[in-house]
């Protein structure tokens, strides 16, 4: 107020009431603006949009003193005798102060914070353990269940994918996983299904418990193995919208045979498209005509192989179907 500005005197019966006749005025004033709003939120939707604006308005201007009062609370204990925020609690501050865009001098003001203190949060902000300063809610390598959900899927849509390939495929797209990460992910859905592993181990005896195959002499065992071999365009394609599936011409698939006794290669097959279970039983009918059966044939649990065509037509030549271990 200004030095030269007159008083403005009350009335004599006025000073001794004049604290209880301001809570008055402010509660007269609260129920006609209440009661303006319930009008207006009649007149139609215009002026119910801005009877919603007023009363917000009213409301950041409450909370602003709210806040306020506080502040001043806080700031009129010494800095060392207040109580400090939690690890988890700085590390919110701090995420508001990128939100807001706020200087270190902006957060010191609105938390009642030293410019050491918040230079202090930054500088350690990769600090891991326990007892760290800045904290995360939960652990960092913690991931929630939407990225085993998306690991499991992988697997199951594109069953020859490997946990290294998946990890690949996903760091492409932003999401860095450990491969061993991506295996334990993919364990655990194998160990949360034991119905599936049940109706597998009742329908094919590639699951039954015992001694591994071994290969006694020359077409004994065989194994079979479908691989992606890209051209020059190579593996990495850009992520979407500019993706290109790993067809032909950009990648071949091949189906290859191989003898466990004596390493040779019984036959091989190139396609231009994912393979089905039609596609690698008439490639393996061609390679089967020319030195003879085998006892075994291993291959891994694709679903060219885990299916009942595959094990069909292993039985009717004599051939047991069994799958290699991961």
């Amino acid at each position: 107020m200004a030095k030269n500005a007159p008083r403005i005197l009350l009335p004599k019966e006025w000073p001794s009431h004049v604290k209880t006749g301001i809570l008055h005025v402010i509660s007269i004033a609260q129920v006609a603006l209440t009661a303006a709003r319930a009008r207006a939120k009649k007149r139609g939707i215009v002026a119910r949009l801005r009877a919603k604006v007023d009363e917000q308005a009213g409301e950041i201007s409450l909370l602003k003193e709210e806040l306020e009062l506080k502040d001043l609370r806080m700031a009129r204990v010494k800095s060392r005798r207040r109580p400090h925020y939690r690890g988890v609690e700085r590390l919110r501050i701090l995420e508001l102060k990128a939100a807001r865009g706020w200087s270190k001098a902006q957060v010191g003001e609105r938390f009642i914070l030293r410019l050491a203190t918040i230079a202090e949060w930054m500088k350690r902000l990769d600090e891991e353990g326990e007892h760290t300063l800045v904290q995360t809610p939960e652990p960092i390598n913690r991931f929630p269940d939407f990225v085993r959900h998306i690991v499991i899927r992988l697997k199951v849509l594109c069953p020859t994918m490997g946990k290294k390939r998946i990890a690949q495929t996903l760091a492409r797209a932003g999401l860095v996983l450990g491969v061993s990460t991506v295996g334990r992910m993919l364990k655990e859905r194998d160990t949360a299904e034991p119905g599936h592993t049940a109706d597998v181990a009742e329908s094919t005896s590639a699951s039954k418990k015992g001694k591994p195959v071994g290969a006694k002499e020359r077409n004994h065992t065989w194994q079979v193995d479908v691989t992606l071999v890209p051209t020059a365009a190579g593996f990495w394609v850009a992520w979407l919208p500019f993706s290109i599936l790993q067809l032909w011409p950009f990648t071949w698939r091949i189906a290859c045979v191989v003898d466990h006794y004596s390493r040779r290669v019984m036959g091989f097959a190139l396609f231009k498209k994912e393979l089905k279970s039609v596609d690698i039983r008439t490639f393996l009918g061609r390679v089967v005509k020319r030195p003879g059966t085998p006892k075994y044939i291993l291959s891994d649990k694709g679903r060219q192989f885990d299916c009942d065509g595959y094990r069909a037509w292993c039985g009717r030549r004599g051939i047991d179907p069994r799958f290699a271990a991961a």
